[in-house]
């Protein structure tokens, strides 16, 4: 399966959410990365055809989504940022609820919920109404929804906001056991969270894509490239404005800088291993069109 994003752009008002955003995605996970604010839930919706582009058009195999509307629903999972509920609904209300829209058979329904509530691990609490949940086990819901009807391209936009440690770990787990022979895009601004899972990245800074490619090719594009100074306040100063600064921490002997350079910035740098944060920030940095 192929889904192909072509010179889509959405404004709102004076702000251009997404400027001529071009991609195209295959079988497999793609992390898409960007700050609050970068456009990526816009790009979201419209993928989901919530929103509609001002320019441009979506592909799913060779074919505008806007033609195929509910043959590429069908094949739709969908997690927003917010999820929309009954607070009165129990777990299992809200997933019969969400299985009846997506027009699942009576016959599969009582199974295929059974099956996501395994896969987000809230068996117990299928008796539970939705405003008694934490804001994690809601999130957990929300995926489950995303995930009924085994669809084959699932967008998730921030899917381990309010999970804690374990549950972003399985979740991660999960999806890259559930990508295989899928299309997966899921946004975040942690980059942790992609960092072992998404094979793909999407880097997103100001409704631009500055980046598309594999997470380890990327990743060698650093390599001998990260140092750590260990300086005072004033040689961090210094640093910062004139290299490109993943980050700092202050101990007791001084302030160590960790930064992206070309050559050693300073007599006190020291080489580090470089992270997908390091290409990150080196990347919202650079700030270049792909």
């Amino acid at each position: 399966m192929i889904l192909e994003i072509k010179e889509i752009s959405k404004s709102y008002g004076t702000k251009q959410a997404l400027k001529s955003f071009s991609a195209k995605l295959e079988n497999g996970v793609y992390g898409l990365l960007g700050a609050n604010g970068a456009g990526k839930s816009t790009l979201m919706r419209i993928l989901c055809s919530l929103q509609k582009s001002d320019t441009g058009e979506v592909l799913c195999d060779g074919e505008s989504i806007a033609i195929m509307q509910e043959r590429y629903y069908d094949r739709l999972g969908y997690l927003p940022q917010k999820l929309g509920y009954y607070p009165d609904f129990t777990v299992w209300d809200y997933l019969q609820y969400i299985a009846r829209l997506k027009g699942i058979a009576e016959t599969e329904l009582h199974s295929e919920i059974e099956k996501v509530l395994q896969v987000v691990n809230l068996t117990n609490e299928i008796t539970t109404k939705m405003k008694k949940l934490s804001g994690g086990m809601r999130q957990r819901v929300g995926i489950a929804q995303a995930l009924l009807h085994n669809p084959q391209i699932l967008i998730l936009d921030e899917p381990t906001a309010g999970l804690d440690p374990l549950e972003r770990g399985s979740l991660r787990d999960f999806l890259g056991e559930f990508g295989q022979g899928r299309i997966i895009l899921y946004s975040t601004h942690i980059v942790s969270d992609i960092e072992h899972t998404a094979e793909h990245l999407l880097i997103m800074k100001e409704g631009n894509l500055i980046y598309s490619g594999e997470r380890e090719a990327v990743l060698r594009s650093l390599e001998g490239k990260v140092w750590e100074c260990h300086v005072d306040a004033e040689q961090a100063e210094h640093l910062k404005q004139q290299y490109c600064v993943c980050n700092t921490r202050t101990e007791k002997s001084g302030i160590i800088v960790r930064l992206v350079a070309d050559e050693p910035p300073c007599a006190q740098a020291e080489a580090a291993g470089h992270t997908l944060e390091d290409v990150y920030f080196y990347m919202l940095y650079k700030g270049e069109k792909a």
